[in-house]
């Protein structure tokens, strides 16, 4: 699937994501995601997991539990608005959701493990989308949007994400 979301497909909110998702396939673009998110990962040693760029911070592990959080939400929604579901959805909250779990007790390789599970579970999602299904829109968070602009949030996500990791959180050892 080629044609990236008409700004009218999705909240304005969703512009800060959607933009960094280069040109091409998002099958294929999340797919390429896979392979190079979970290299990263791998390569960061465990004991810089728990580490917080400041006090007020998530630690990266959480960054990456939130990673894989925001994308198992995007997902259900895209399942239920693709197959035509026109249900309104709920908008979450990142924060009350983080006060829900503990992933600093998680190992990184866990979410990484993780991260790859849900990744798979969105490709094989997506894959079989019809053109029709992709353009179909329904409500979540109390604004339209289609099931093409999910994709595309899912991946421009994980970027904003990753450009994160990549600033504020991967100590370079000399």
């Amino acid at each position: 699937m080629n044609n990236r979301p008409l700004q009218e497909e999705y909240s304005s909110y969703y512009e800060q994501y959607i933009g960094l998702v280069p040109e091409g396939d998002i099958n294929e673009i999340l797919a390429g995601f896979l392979k190079t998110t979970a290299e990263l990962l791998s390569d960061i040693p465990e004991a810089q997991g728990n580490y917080r760029y400041a006090p007020d911070k998530w630690s990266l592990k959480e960054v990456i539990g939130h990673i894989n959080d925001n994308e198992r939400i995007m997902g259900y929604r895209l399942l239920r608005i693709a197959r035509g579901d026109r249900t309104p959805l709920a908008g979450y909250d990142q924060d009350d959701l983080m006060k829900g779990v503990n992933f600093d007790s998680c190992s990184l390789s866990e979410l990484i493990e993780d991260y790859i599970s849900v990744r798979r579970a969105t490709l094989t999602l997506i894959r079989g989308l019809s053109e029709k299904a992709w353009s179909r829109s329904g409500i979540a968070n109390d604004n339209e949007i289609t099931a093409r602009a999910l994709a595309y949030i899912i991946a421009g996500h994980e970027l904003h994400h990753l450009n994160v990791i990549k600033e504020k959180y991967i100590i370079v050892r000399v």
